[in-house]
């Protein structure tokens, strides 16, 4: 079974998202935490919380994925700027337990020309300064196109991160398919090949969610574009390989495509549902 949604607004609380996603089509959903340039995050209402979590148990909901403030940088070259990453992530990750059991996904940084390396010791101890025993959630590194200086453009840089970590098992990966094709790996011709990789890097059970996105640009250009399924330079026919690819087929799929409306997820998650070979 294909469980698969998109990015939602969080403004009218998570009822409601749950509901939006079962209106297009959906069986899981992402949602930034707060704006995702940053700032403060409005209370939450345990009442809503509690009634998202029954909504998901009884429409067979796999795991949703909340997603960081794209400005959090973990490994900045600016203290303030680190602190600012560390006490937003703590504060998101207490808030997830709202919703217990589910992912808390984030972009590991920029070296800001500290070098890779350092970024991912910073990143590490951050990490390590907040990953809880008795948390129920699982962060997730994102994999990147790397466009400047981004850390993660690797598979071998996540799991630098990973080895670094001492709650290993609060950690996973949610590998975004623009990304990874910008980045060098080729999901298009060799899937498999990527897939082995992954698995023989970082490890296939550290694999928790995907970013289902077509790239404007071509392979290997590192620039980060999202597309329309099928309309990039990935097209439908490698997404039907992934979705029906057995590293993947039990993952939440999440569309960050470019959307006029919901109409167009819609639309999307009909496509890639009519691709999936019982």
């Amino acid at each position: 079974m294909l469980h698969i949604g998109c990015h939602l607004s969080n403004s009218k609380g998570y009822l409601h998202m749950g509901e939006e996603a079962l209106s297009i089509g959906g069986d899981t959903f992402a949602f930034f935490t707060r704006n995702p340039r940053g700032g403060s995050a409005k209370p939450i209402d345990p009442a809503d919380a509690k009634a998202l979590m029954d909504l998901m148990e009884r429409n067979g909901f796999a795991k949703i994925v909340a997603h960081a403030p794209y400005t959090l940088n973990l490994c900045s070259d600016r203290e303030e700027a680190r602190e600012f990453a560390r006490n937003t992530m703590a504060d998101d990750l207490a808030r997830m337990e709202y919703t217990p059991g589910n992912y808390y996904n984030f972009h590991p940084g920029s070296h800001m020309k500290q070098g890779p390396e350092v970024a991912i010791e910073m990143i590490s101890d951050a990490l390590n300064g907040m990953l809880a025993k008795d948390m129920t959630t699982t962060v997730l590194l994102e994999t990147m196109a790397g466009k400047g200086t981004e850390v993660g453009r690797s598979f071998e840089e996540l799991a630098e991160i990973i080895d670094r970590v001492e709650l290993k098992e609060r950690m996973g990966v949610c590998l975004d398919t623009c990304h990874v094709y910008d980045a060098g790996y080729d999901i298009v011709n060799d899937l498999d090949s990527v897939v082995d990789r992954f698995d023989s890097v970082v490890g296939l059970g550290r694999l928790k969610a995907v970013h289902i996105n077509d790239s404007k640009n071509p392979f290997c250009s590192h620039k980060d574009r999202h597309e329309k399924i099928g309309q990039g330079s990935i097209g439908l026919d490698a997404f039907s390989r992934i979705v029906n690819h057995p590293a993947f087929r039990d993952k939440p799929f999440i569309l960050e495509t470019p959307q006029e409306d919901m109409a167009g997820y819609a639309r999307e998650i009909s496509m890639l549902r009519g691709c999936v070979r019982d």
